[in-house]
């Protein structure tokens, strides 16, 4: 990272600028860090529930075009659920995929951890 340095001096109100955003990262920091880590938890959550499908799906012996026969759902869709590469499905579409493997999809609602 470049150092960078200044020609003149802060004057007294631009000093008290500096610090007080300083202070405001310093006092928000974290959160903001303890918010990263639910997500990514929530993240490997969602990577568990796409493997659980796939791995289900090969248990019934079926294939990704036969999964697009039943769900209607487009074959490279259903693959990039599979490998994690959609990250942000529908309800809908989770639960068509459950479906069509003889699952079913259960989401539930838990306190917030602080």
């Amino acid at each position: 990272m470049k150092r960078i340095t200044r020609q003149s001096r802060l004057t007294p109100a631009e000093a008290a600028k500096y610090k007080g955003v300083r202070d405001q990262v310093d006092a928000e920091l974290p959160d903001l860090i303890d918010r990263h880590h639910l997500r990514t938890v929530f993240l490997d959550e969602l990577h568990e529930l796409f493997s659980q499908l796939k791995a289900a799906r090969e248990t019934q012996g079926l294939s990704l075009s036969d999964l697009t026969e039943i769900t209607g759902m487009d074959r490279s869709a259903i693959s990039k659920l599979e490998t994690g590469q959609r990250v942000n499905p529908t309800v809908e579409t989770l639960v068509r995929y459950a479906e069509a493997v003889g699952k079913r999809l259960i989401v539930t609602l838990a306190d917030a951890a602080h």
